[in-house]
C-alpha cells in the first residue's frame, strides 16, 4: 500500500513537472525543486539531441558516408553556433532568474528582449558567412572533394538557419530562467516531431516533393526548429506566464544588454573553447579515413544524446542557484548545486554501463558497416568512461554560470581543452600512433580533469558573493 501510495505521488509530481508553471524555487523541499526543475529540463535536452540522432538514422539509410561525413563536418561547425546561444542562454537564465528571485519581474522581461537583440543580430551575420563560404568552410574542415561538391546544399541549410538554433535556446533560457521548464519542453516536443515526420519525406521524397538526399534533412530540421519557435514567440506575446513581452520592452536598454553581455561572453567563450577544441578533434580523426569520421559521427550523437539529458539537470541547477541567490539564500543555492550533482552522477553511471555492455547493438542500429560499427564501439567504451566525474562536473560548471560567475568555467575549459586535451589527443593518436582511439582517451581524460577541479573551486564558495 506503501509503495503504491509512493507511486502514484510520483506519478502526480511528474505530472505536475511536465504540465506545470512558473515556480518560486526559493523555499520549500529542496529534493522537490529539483525534480520540478529537472524532468522538464532533462526531456527538453533530450528533444533538442533527438534532431542530430534523427538526421543521423534517416541519412545513413542512404549508405553514402559522404553523406554521414558532412553531417559530422558540419555539426562540428554548428557547435560554434550552439557555444553562442547556450552562451547567451547563460546569462539571460542567469539574469532572469535573479531578477525572479528578487520579485523584480519586468526587470526580468527587460532583460529577456534585450538578449533577443543580441541573438538575432549574431544569426544573420553567422548565416551571411555559412551561405556564401559552405564549400570552403567544409574544404577547411579537411572534407573531401566528393564531399564539398555533392553534399555542400546541407551546410547551406545548417548554416543559413541558424536562426531558429539560436532563438530556440534564447527563448528556453527565458522560461526556464523564470521556473517554466516545461513550456521550454513543449517548444521542442513540436519541433521534433516536425523534424521526424518530416525528414524522410525530404531525403526520400513522398508525392509531389522530390528526393534531397542529405540536404532534405537540413531542409526538414529548419522547418521544425522554425515553427517551434513561432509556438515560443506566441506564449512570449500572449502566455499566461511571468514573462511577457510588451511593446515597450522593445526600446533598448543599453546598461541591461551591456550587463548581458558581460554575463554572456564567458559563457560563451567556454562553449567556444570546448566547441572549437571538438572541431580540432574531428580533424585529427578525419586523417584516419572515412569509416573513422562515419564511425564517430555516430557514437558522439549517441553521446549527445545522454550528455544533453544530463545538461538538463545542470540546467536546473542553474536555475536554483540564480533564484535562490536573488531571495538572499546562498546556502540554500550551495545545498541544491550538491544533490543534483549527485542525481547527476547517478544516471551517467547508469548510461556508461549501458555502452559498456551493449555498445555493439547500440551501433548496429544506424549502421552495417563493420569497419564504422568497430570505432564506433570503441568511442563509446573509453568515453563514457569519464561520465563518473562527468555527472558532478557538468552540474558544478552550470552552477558557476547560475551564480553570474561565468569567468570559472572558462578559465577551467580553456587550460582543460586546449592546453591539456588537444595536445594529448595530437600525441596519443599521431605521435604514439594509437588512432582514433588516443583521440577518445583524451576526451575522457580532460573531461574527468575538469571536473576534478570544478568541484574544488566550487568548495571555496567565492561564487556566492558574485553581484549581476
Amino acid at each position: 500500500m506503501k509503495a503504491f501510495s509512493k507511486a502514484s505521488s510520483i506519478l502526480r509530481l511528474f505530472k505536475e513537472a511536465i504540465l506545470g508553471s512558473e515556480q518560486n524555487f526559493t523555499e520549500g523541499n529542496i529534493n522537490r525543486a529539483i525534480f520540478l526543475l529537472s524532468v522538464p529540463m532533462i526531456l527538453e535536452m533530450s528533444m533538442e539531441a533527438l534532431f542530430a540522432v534523427v538526421d543521423v538514422f534517416y541519412v545513413s539509410r542512404l549508405n553514402d558516408n559522404d553523406a554521414l561525413a558532412a553531417v559530422t563536418l558540419t555539426e562540428s561547425m554548428l557547435t560554434l553556433i550552439y557555444s553562442i546561444a547556450i552562451g547567451l542562454s547563460m546569462g539571460v537564465t542567469a539574469l532572469v532568474a535573479r531578477r525572479v528571485g528578487e520579485k523584480d519581474i519586468p526587470a526580468a522581461s527587460v532583460a529577456a528582449v534585450q538578449s533577443l537583440y543580441i541573438g538575432v543580430g549574431i544569426s544573420i551575420v553567422i548565416s551571411v558567412v555559412g551561405l556564401i563560404f559552405a564549400k570552403d568552410l567544409l574544404a577547411l574542415m579537411g572534407a573531401s572533394m566528393s564531399i564539398i561538391q555533392n553534399c555542400a546544399g546541407y551546410t547551406q541549410w545548417m548554416l543559413g538557419g541558424n536562426l531558429t538554433i539560436m532563438l530556440l535556446f534564447l527563448i528556453n533560457a527565458i522560461f526556464r530562467g523564470a521556473g517554466d521548464a516545461s513550456l521550454a519542453l513543449r517548444a521542442l516536443v513540436i519541433s521534433n516531431g516536425l523534424n521526424i515526420v518530416l525528414d524522410p519525406i525530404f531525403i526520400f521524397g513522398f508525392g509531389p516533393i522530390p528526393a534531397f538526399g542529405v540536404e532534405g534533412a537540413a531542409i526538414a530540421t529548419n522547418i521544425g526548429r522554425g515553427l517551434g519557435v513561432l509556438y515560443q514567440i506566441y506564449h512570449l506575446w500572449k502566455g499566461k506566464g511571468l514573462i511577457k513581452v510588451h511593446v515597450e520592452n522593445f526600446m533598448l536598454q543599453t546598461k541591461v544588454m551591456a550587463n548581458l553581455i558581460r554575463i554572456s561572453v564567458g559563457g560563451t567563450l567556454q562553449f567556444l573553447i570546448g566547441s572549437a577544441s571538438w572541431i580540432f578533434l574531428v580533424r585529427i580523426i578525419s586523417t584516419f579515413g572515412s569509416e573513422a569520421l562515419a564511425g564517430y559521427s555516430i557514437a558522439i550523437r549517441v553521446i549527445i544524446f545522454t550528455i544533453l539529458p544530463s545538461w538538463g539537470m545542470a540546467n536546473a541547477s542553474a536555475t536554483l542557484v540564480g533564484q535562490n541567490l536573488g531571495a538572499g539564500q546562498p546556502e540554500r543555492a550551495e545545498q541544491s548545486v550538491w544533490k543534483t550533482g549527485f542525481f547527476n552522477m547517478i544516471f551517467l553511471v547508469g548510461v556508461m554501463i549501458i555502452f559498456l555492455l551493449f555498445a555493439r547493438p547500440i551501433l548496429e542500429f544506424f549502421t552495417r558497416d563493420e569497419k564504422v560499427i568497430e570505432v564506433g564501439i570503441e568511442c563509446l567504451r573509453v568515453i563514457a568512461l569519464g561520465y563518473v566525474f562527468y555527472g558532478y562536473g557538468m552540474v558544478i560548471a552550470q552552477s558557476f554560470n547560475g551564480a553570474g560567475d561565468t569567468r570559472t568555467p572558462t578559465l577551467l575549459n580553456f587550460f582543460g581543452f586546449w592546453c591539456f586535451q588537444i595536445p594529448l589527443a595530437y600525441a596519443l593518436a599521431i605521435t604514439f600512433e594509437f588512432g582514433p582511439t588516443g583521440v577518445y582517451a583524451a576526451i575522457s581524460i580532460a573531461e574527468s580533469a575538469i571536473a576534478i577541479a570544478g568541484i574544488l573551486i566550487f568548495r571555496q564558495g567565492k561564487w556566492k558573493g558574485v553581484k549581476i
